[in-house]
């Protein structure tokens, strides 16, 4: 069959304009708000470096768009009796340097964040595993001290680590230099600068969208806001709510927002200096105006909460009661406890809204306290959160997530005690998420975390103020849809001329 001129012109017409329709972005540029503060998946748990790490590494277990627990590592799962569990894991993943993903690999993965030697602030969230043992090269048993009803929830999150590479060259280079299965492999990490990636070839769920993708450490808002309107930056995260609206009023640019199980909190150390009386930590709950927070200054974009939880997790209730606004109990309470005049150092970093934490320092202030902002990098921030209660002030804003969806993952680390993030110590309070998170029954798990709230409740150690609305800066081509457990996964992206 022949073809005429203008037959043959109208094909390689409509070849170029397939190629250009197709043709995507080699290079994704995304701003964070500060630099990551490990590439170790087993160590740190905040949201800049899991943005980072989670896109390096495959997780045993995710979520799928709609929240529901589904496979990723782990093909699938089974009960042997209340205590074991089995995995059947894939035979087709390798690792970044071409060698095999195997079950030595989950279990060596398992084994290594409940080593207390690792000193990962994650142990809570896992320290319930008991062990796991290798059955043969795709099966693994996975066996917990007592039932434990999170413990799928839990592994959402466990990043699967190549045995052979961290034991040959230790924890510490593994964490310089990190090497997993996942569609992005670790060019270069500038401290302080940025961390570039480049997409791994044979990843076993096809070729990643785009070649590199580069993550920037840029704290300033404005800058990151104006790298995404002049097309230095495709995607930024931590967009202020004030500032939602210029983005959503440029042509090139887009606001991606959902609701999270993320929920913005005030630690409050009550284990040392004034904020250890617990009246000094009840007055402060009462000087804060949680709906004035989130009309001003959240621009409406959260929801005040009662407990330190919302709504997306397991264990959530509204039956307990919060603490109105009542800034003349406040200071009747400060009065009662003579803490008038005295200095509470408010402990806070560049991933927290500045804006707010100043409106929260001058609430507590003009109730009678002197509370004083100390700000630090993330890292910092973070060592003195997890350190010794003298030395980690009293008061810091958080916004905390485990990722799983489950209580057991937001107050049983934050306070129980024993946990590198609690400065508080209540017994009954500890049996109390000792016993949810070592039962199987649904109902019996709700009510022993209602109790467990209205412990809270009173003794104050942390005052949930509201759910977090995840909001990002997009440009308009970058198609993307933001989860409940904000994970910035590329793999899940594309780009669309």
């Amino acid at each position: 069959m022949k073809l005429g001129l203008a037959s043959i012109a109208a094909v390689a017409l409509a070849l170029m304009t397939s190629t250009a329709m197709a043709q995507t972005k080699e290079v994704l540029t995304i701003d964070l708000p500060n630099d990551v503060a490990t590439l170790d998946p087993h160590l740190q748990w905040n949201t800049d470096s899991y943005t980072v790490y989670r896109n390096i590494f495959d997780n045993l277990l995710t979520r799928d768009a709609s929240g529901k627990i589904v496979p990723q590592i782990a093909t699938e799962w089974t009960y042997d009796n209340d205590t074991t569990i089995t995995f059947k894991i894939r035979d087709d993943v390798t690792f970044q340097d071409g060698s095999k993903l195997t079950a030595e690999d989950v279990a060596f993965s398992i084994n290594r964040i409940i080593d207390p030697a690792l000193k990962s602030p994650q142990l809570s969230q896992f320290d319930q595993i008991q062990a796991a043992e290798v059955v043969d090269p795709t099966t693994v048993k996975v066996t917990t001290k007592s039932p434990y009803p999170a413990l799928l929830a839990q592994l959402v999150k466990l990043s699967i680590v190549p045995k052979a590479y961290v034991e040959k060259v230790g924890d510490q280079e593994f964490n310089l230099n990190p090497l997993g299965s996942g569609p992005y492999k670790m060019v270069e990490w500038k401290k302080g600068i940025q961390t570039e990636l480049e997409a791994y070839d044979s990843y076993w769920r096809g070729q990643p969208p785009f070649e590199k993708v580069v993550f920037r450490a840029v704290p300033d808002v404005s800058t990151r806001i104006a790298d995404l309107k002049t097309g230095k930056a495709d995607l930024i995260r931590d967009v202020p709510p004030d500032q939602a609206s210029t983005i959503e009023s440029d042509s090139n640019t887009k606001l991606l927002t959902g609701e999270t199980e993320r929920v913005g909190y005030l630690y409050l150390n009550a284990e040392a200096g004034p904020t250890k009386d617990v009246r000094v930590r009840q007055a402060i709950a009462y000087a804060i105006d949680k709906q004035g927070l989130v009309d001003a200054l959240l621009e409406g974009y959260g929801k005040p909460v009662n407990i330190v939880g919302a709504e997306p997790i397991f264990g959530y209730t509204d039956a307990v009661e919060g603490y109105p606004y009542d800034p003349e109990k406040a200071a009747d309470l400060i009065k009662e406890a003579g803490a008038e005049g005295a200095t509470v150092e408010f402990l806070t970093s560049p991933s927290y809204p500045r804006a707010l934490v100043e409106a929260i320092q001058q609430m507590v202030n003009e109730v009678g306290l002197n509370v004083t902002i100390s700000s630090s990098d993330q890292a910092t921030f973070l060592k003195r959160r997890q350190g010794g209660a003298e030395n980690a002030g009293g008061m810091a804003f958080g916004a905390w997530s485990c990722a799983c969806q489950d209580a057991d993952g937001i107050i049983f680390p934050l306070f129980r005690s024993g946990s590198i993030w609690a400065k508080y110590k209540n017994e009954k309070y500890d049996a109390l998420v000792d016993e949810a998170r070592t039962i199987l029954d649904e109902e019996k798990r709700k009510s022993l975390y209602a109790q467990a709230y209205e412990i809270l409740r009173e003794d104050v150690p942390g005052l949930g103020l509201y759910q977090v609305f995840a909001l990002y800066g997009a440009a308009k081509n970058l198609q993307w849809e933001p989860s409940a457990n904000e994970a910035m996964f590329v793999m899940d992206m594309s780009w669309q001329q």
